[in-house]
């Protein structure tokens, strides 16, 4: 059985994560408390807020998504599902974040995807 978990985050630590092949056990996550979409839309929102705590400033917030058999251990970036990013880069912290594939992550840290 598997649980999805949103990992806030932010550019630079993207493309670290994509360096590293993982997000490493540790880092901050949320699930949602239910599998109702007011649920993971709960989890993604409390997500987002820590992204932006994680920037300090102006900035785009990111969230992975992933499906994962243990919600407490790396997430290799095969089990991303999503990634949920600011088209702003000076946002609204109140605007919803944009969906983007798992393969527009190249984009995203070259900055194609803006």
């Amino acid at each position: 059985m598997s649980t999805r978990v949103y990992v806030p985050t932010t550019l630079e630590g993207l493309a670290a994560h994509v360096a590293a092949g993982e997000v490493p056990a540790g880092e901050d996550r949320f699930v949602a408390p239910d599998e109702t979409e007011e649920g993971e839309y709960a989890a993604l929102t409390e997500a987002a807020l820590a992204s932006a705590e994680l920037l300090g400033a102006p900035g785009r917030r990111v969230v992975l998504v992933a499906e994962v058999a243990d919600p407490d251990g790396p997430v290799p970036l095969g089990d991303l599902v999503a990634v949920h990013v600011d088209i702003d880069a000076e946002p609204d912290p109140d605007d919803d974040l944009a969906w983007f594939a798992t393969q527009e992550i190249p984009h995203l840290l070259d900055g194609s995807a803006f």
